[in-house]
């Protein structure tokens, strides 16, 4: 798997999964932080499934939902740390990893929808 944005949708899934793993085991918070893993790990899963698209349609749609899932998990990072369950540079390590998959998702499917 060379493709950068796979390399990285899952380098930070494998993140999101630690991070539920210290809330869970840590701080005992189990509905928000079920709610970033999920979004947190389908943006990669939707990525994967994206470079095996049947039509340039079905790859532009599955990065589409990673875009979305991509800011979703953006949202359950702010809401984790402004409700102190993140400290800022548990947060501020996550939430930048985040934007930069969500800028290179907005490229990529700004591309996609434009060929």
């Amino acid at each position: 798997m060379d493709n950068a944005i796979a390399m990285k949708s899952k380098a930070f899934a494998i993140r999101i999964i630690r991070v539920y793993q210290f809330l869970t085991s840590n701080k005992n918070e189990w509905v928000l932080s079920k709610q970033l893993l999920k979004s947190g790990t389908s943006i990669g899963a939707n990525v994967k499934e994206a470079l095996y698209g049947q039509s340039k349609r079905d790859f532009y749609s599955k990065l589409y939902i990673s875009l979305k899932e991509a800011s979703e998990t953006e949202y359950w990072l702010e809401i984790l740390h402004e409700t102190e369950y993140l400290t800022a540079e548990q947060f501020e390590s996550l939430y930048s990893d985040c934007q930069e998959l969500i800028k290179i998702l907005i490229s990529i499917t700004k591309s996609a929808k434009n060929n």
